[in-house]
């Protein structure tokens, strides 16, 4: 083995442990009783087997991992479909003008959350949606779009056009030709907005906590954060719900790992 090589090895197996080791803490901890954790102990693996906070974690947050799941799986889907569709027209049907409104619809993707929260509320309560996960749902669809046009638009640019007009020889329109030919090749590129919106959807806060102000509706990162209470806090049980709130996440990574990196460097290529 090279110097170099040993080097580059070196530095991954140092980064993997320094990226394992939250993990590893929240694990074993999740697994102690409550008196059990404290600073001093929490590199120590648990002194008894037994599920520890797990069983009241699960019990407070699986309401709110329904209300994520119900969330985050048709808001990644649609949004990533009309990323898809955006992404299609904008590189292999431009018309006058779709360079400025390709890059008006990338600008709301560095709009602030903070900057649309008030107009966003008395929308969603003028179509009567506020409050509800179908409102919370619009919200991240509409606002993925933006990324998800971009990196369909940056995967179809790769395909060659001839492919486009050897369906429109054969008599395929244009929907047609993105059902029957684009659709098909485009599972890296899905795979890539389905993780991004994903992670994003799953992780977010300020939308959840302002559009569902019910906490029987509102998603687990918020129900994650009102764990800790006031006065104490069960380190126990935070770290176990820690664990279960980021495993679907994790889930996804590596169930489309494979075709993510595909459709990163498929997207990279040409912009």
């Amino acid at each position: 083995m090279s110097l170099r090589r040993g080097i580059l090895w070196f530095i991954l197996g140092f980064a993997l442990i320094l990226y394992a080791l939250p993990v590893y803490v929240m694990i074993i901890n999740g697994f102690k009783d409550a008196s059990s954790v404290s600073l001093a102990t929490m590199w120590q693996l648990p002194g008894r087997a037994s599920l520890g906070g797990f069983t009241e974690a699960w019990a407070m947050l699986s309401p709110n991992l329904r209300n994520s799941l119900v969330m985050v799986v048709p808001a990644a889907l649609l949004s990533s479909i009309i990323g898809a569709l955006n992404g299609y027209v904008f590189s292999k049907w431009r018309f006058r003008g779709s360079e400025v409104l390709f890059a008006l619809l990338l600008f709301g993707f560095f709009i602030p959350y903070q900057a649309i929260l008030l107009p966003l509320v008395r929308f969603l309560q003028w179509i009567n949606v506020y409050g509800t996960l179908p409102g919370l749902v619009l919200t991240h669809v509409v606002y993925g779009i933006s990324v998800t046009t971009l990196i369909f638009r940056n995967f179809y640019v790769n395909i060659p056009g001839s492919i486009i007009e050897a369906a429109t020889v054969d008599g395929a329109g244009m929907i047609e030709t993105f059902w029957r030919v684009m659709l098909p090749l485009s599972l890296p590129a899905f795979a890539v907005t389905l993780i991004f919106q994903f992670t994003n959807i799953w992780n977010d806060f300020l939308f959840g906590i302002t559009v569902v102000p019910n906490p029987k509706a509102q998603p687990v990162t918020i129900a994650l954060n009102n764990l800790s209470g006031s006065f104490s806090v069960d380190w126990n049980v935070v770290m176990a719900g820690a664990v279960i709130a980021a495993l679907p996440t994790a889930l996804v990574y590596i169930g489309l790992g494979k075709l993510f990196v595909r459709g990163l460097i498929a997207g990279a290529i040409k912009a």
